[in-house]
């Protein structure tokens, strides 16, 4: 298998800054470390063609990205500073994602170390994404008549309110989103289906409406789906409000993948949000995704 990551996912941020950016060392070397992936299934993923990110954004939008031109408070809403470092991290995460689905319609499953950037619209960003990977890769896919439907499953606990804005209304595109009905964006925008989780949703409450939602995705057909694995459901998570614990995130990833596999679906993964404190625990959430993984599709 083939599982895609770059040193550019981590960039400098002031001490104090809010974001884990050490979870993407982290979450490799663990993966490496323990044995869950191999050297040989772990590709540094190419900076993605800005042509391609321009299928899915506005070109003024980009181009400021590229050229650090964004306005004050563009930078603020997207929380990140605005160095050198930003746009090659931003294609970087884009080109992980592309290059995740194609190797996922090649073989079935693939994943990407860093992505789910799921707060970012047509011309801005916000909620420490820039560039929307999955809309960028489903514009790319469609684009080249590589598939003719695609789902979204996104069960970070912040509604994506940038794939929902750019996406939701495409007759070929299923959005679904779970997530925390008083947690960020307080604002949602309607995904093709929505799930409002209220606070202190625990592994029982959150398990029982996938698997009784998941059937729509299913009925959709969809060609591949884009796997939004967030870990910030856990009861540990800063920012998340909800009450998951590492088990029931653990049926969560295989009840997605075995249903999935089962029906020659293509699974293709993004890492999603993760702010645990100790940070150590989102780790082992990320790392325990990639050991099922291994497990459903039966790979050594």
């Amino acid at each position: 298998m083939k599982v895609f990551y770059s040193d550019r996912y981590t960039i400098p941020l002031p001490d104090g800054h809010k974001f884990p950016i050490s979870k993407y060392r982290l979450i490799k070397d663990g993966l490496l470390n323990r044995g869950v992936l191999r050297h040989d299934e772990l590709f540094e993923c190419p900076l993605a063609d800005v042509s391609t990110v321009k299928l899915a954004h506005d070109s003024a939008y980009v181009d400021a990205v590229l050229e650090c031109r964004l306005d004050p408070k563009m930078v603020r809403k997207i929380g990140f500073p605005q160095t050198e470092a930003l746009p090659l991290r931003s294609l970087a995460t884009v080109g992980g994602a592309l290059c995740a689905a194609d190797e996922a319609l090649e073989t079935g499953i693939s994943g990407n170390l860093a992505g789910g950037t799921h707060h970012a619209f047509y011309d801005s960003g916000e909620g420490f994404c820039v560039f929307n990977d999955f809309a960028v890769v489903i514009m790319n896919l469609l684009s080249q008549r590589k598939v003719k439907r695609v789902a979204i499953v996104d069960l970070d606990v912040h509604q994506g309110n940038g794939n929902a804005a750019m996406l939701a209304a495409l007759d070929n595109v299923f959005v679904f989103s779970m997530h925390g009905a008083n947690n960020y964006p307080f604002i949602k925008v309607p995904s093709t289906l929505d799930i409002d989780l209220p606070d202190n949703a625990d592994d029982e409450m959150v398990l029982s409406l996938l698997y009784d939602n998941f059937k729509h995705i299913l009925a959709f057909e969809p060609d591949i789906i884009l796997y939004q694995h967030g870990s910030d459901m856990l009861k540990e998570d800063a920012f998340g409000r909800l009450s998951m614990s590492l088990s029931g995130l653990a049926q969560r990833d295989r009840f997605v993948m075995s249903e999935s596999k089962q029906r020659g679906i293509p699974v293709s993964l993004g890492q999603g949000g993760g702010y645990a404190k100790p940070i150590e625990i989102t780790v082992e959430a990320h790392i325990q995704t990639y050991s099922i993984l291994k497990d459903v599709y039966e790979i050594d």
